[in-house]
């Protein structure tokens, strides 16, 4: 019996997320080292005064624009916490809590959508996904052929692309919520699996405050619905419908799973690849974000 597609994105989705998960629990001995804590020698009292002058340029930082954030205004990615652990976990703790949230202007929430619609990773996908269904004889209405594959491959980008800008930018906009993946502070694994699982239905509004994720809910059932404007007759209907809108959900928190332990995979390989490998991986013309 075929399987439509909200199953095999959701079934694909799920292996994915097993071995990532499984990466990370064999590694969580090397993600969680830290570097070397360097005495301090004592500080002389002109010594002192320049590391006075230099942490109140960086606090100033933290509240006034620099030049980077001049030139490029939109935080569109949220920085990672455990990018470098530091030396007090207590200190750490506190920061975390405390940590500074900018909202997302309307225009920054495009240049996000545009960000990710322009993202190599959405190209490979599509093709990926198109040439399985056309291997599966999925939507045999589109027949074979380069033909039915190009019409395979502009439906699953239709429903990437219609998906991630009603809920990018329109809804995120009118209902003032945060669009993008705020990764856990959490340590354990079983603790950031479920952070991440559960940010379906939790995200963040424009104050940084936790709220319900109307424009997730929301987005996902208006584009399941808008999908009966270009499927396959067969495929409109309200049972196809509401198996899209499941499936689009799960493959949601699977996605969200992938985001909060891809940082936790990038540490692991660029500590363990050869340097050649590493080299050529600077080298690749993508961009940082979708590198290995």
């Amino acid at each position: 019996m075929r399987l439509n597609q909200a199953n095999r994105i959701r079934a694909g989705n799920i292996t994915h997320s097993l071995l990532v998960a499984i990466s990370i629990a064999m590694s969580q001995g090397v993600g969680d080292a830290q570097m070397p804590v360097v005495p301090r020698e004592p500080a002389s009292p002109s010594s002192t005064t320049a590391n006075d002058r230099s942490r109140d340029s960086q606090l100033t930082s933290v509240h006034e624009p620099s030049d980077q954030t001049a030139t490029s205004p939109c935080r569109l990615q949220v920085e990672d916490p455990f990018a470098q652990p530091p030396a007090n976990p207590a200190e750490s703790k506190s920061k975390m809590g405390t940590m500074d949230y900018t909202p997302l202007s309307t225009r920054c929430k495009f240049s996000l959508f545009l960000k990710q619609t322009h993202a190599p990773s959405t190209f490979v996908s599509a093709t990926f996904q198109a040439t399985l269904d056309q291997a599966e004889d999925q939507w045999p209405e589109y027949e074979g052929g380069v033909q039915g594959w190009g019409k395979r491959f502009g439906t699953t980008l239709a429903d990437t692309e219609s998906r991630r800008f009603i809920q990018t930018v329109a809804l995120s906009t009118i209902l003032h919520e945060d669009p993008r993946y705020f990764p856990s502070h959490r340590r354990s694994l079983i603790s950031r699996s479920w952070y991440a699982a559960t940010r379906v239905a939790i995200t963040r509004n424009d104050s940084g405050n936790n709220t319900f994720n109307t424009s997730e809910l929301l987005g996902t059932l208006f584009t399941s619905s808008l999908q009966n404007s270009y499927y396959p007759r067969r495929e409109r209907n309200f049972s196809e419908t509401m198996n899209r809108f499941t499936g689009a959900l799960s493959s949601d928190a699977i996605g969200n799973l992938q985001r909060e332990f891809t940082p936790d995979m990038k540490r692991l390989f660029r500590k363990h690849a050869p340097k050649e490998i590493q080299k050529i991986e600077e080298k690749l013309p993508i961009p940082a974000d979708d590198k290995p």
